[in-house]
């Protein structure tokens, strides 16, 4: 069974956490860096244009690294029963994270495959949300995609899972290579896919549609 995203009811709700008020979110500190780094740049922090900016962008990162303080399991846990075992789909989840090496935002659509082997589901919001707890913090689009892989094999033991994610990157667009268009694709499989290349295979151009 196949469901996009894109036109399914609940699945591109968005996560309402906000780490800023979770231990370990020092807005002041915050505040402070950037009114620091504005000053770095030759900049003046108090003109107009720049004397409510260390309070956005401290309560913007509040919202973009919420997910540091949310778990996918609250979510992953509420399952219902299912009769059957064959494959659920969830394709172009849409997220945006942070790279880590340049806190700079990548974004882009996550699809998402397991095969219930214990008579077991999860609602397709909830998928949606796991991706979007584990985007919304210091990433590597590498490591984001086995994050997703992992949650759903820990909450749900599928007979299968495999997660791919197609993001473009705004630290490779805006600076260095200034490779506009440029789309990262990556994959992470788990159970019984990892050595089933038909099934592996089968899957995946069901993801992309090729």
């Amino acid at each position: 069974m196949i469901h996009d995203a894109r036109t399914c009811d609940g699945v591109n709700e968005t996560s309402d956490g906000d780490v800023s008020h979770t231990p370990g979110f020092d807005r002041p500190r915050i505040e402070a860096a950037v009114r620091e780094i504005l000053l770095a740049i030759g900049e003046d922090p108090d003109r107009e244009g720049l004397m409510d900016t260390p309070r956005r962008v401290s309560g913007a990162y509040g919202e973009m690294f919420s997910g540091l303080g949310e778990s996918p399991e609250a979510h992953l846990a509420r399952q219902f029963p299912q009769d059957g075992s064959d494959p659920v789909m969830v394709t172009n989840i849409p997220f945006t994270s942070m790279c880590e090496h340049h806190l700079l935002p990548f974004n882009g659509v996550a699809h998402i495959a397991y095969q219930p082997q214990h008579g077991r589901v999860v609602g397709l919001s909830k998928l949606a949300r796991t991706v979007q707890i584990l985007a919304r913090r210091p990433q590597q689009q590498e490591r984001l995609t086995q994050q997703v892989r992992e949650a759903i094999e820990k909450h749900l033991d599928p007979a299968g899972v495999l997660v791919m994610l197609e993001a473009t990157h705004s630290c490779m667009q805006i600076r260095g290579a200034k490779a506009h268009g440029a789309c990262m694709k990556t994959r992470s499989v788990g159970g019984r896919w990892e050595r089933d290349a038909a099934t592996r295979r089968e899957i995946q151009e069901m993801m992309v549609g090729k």
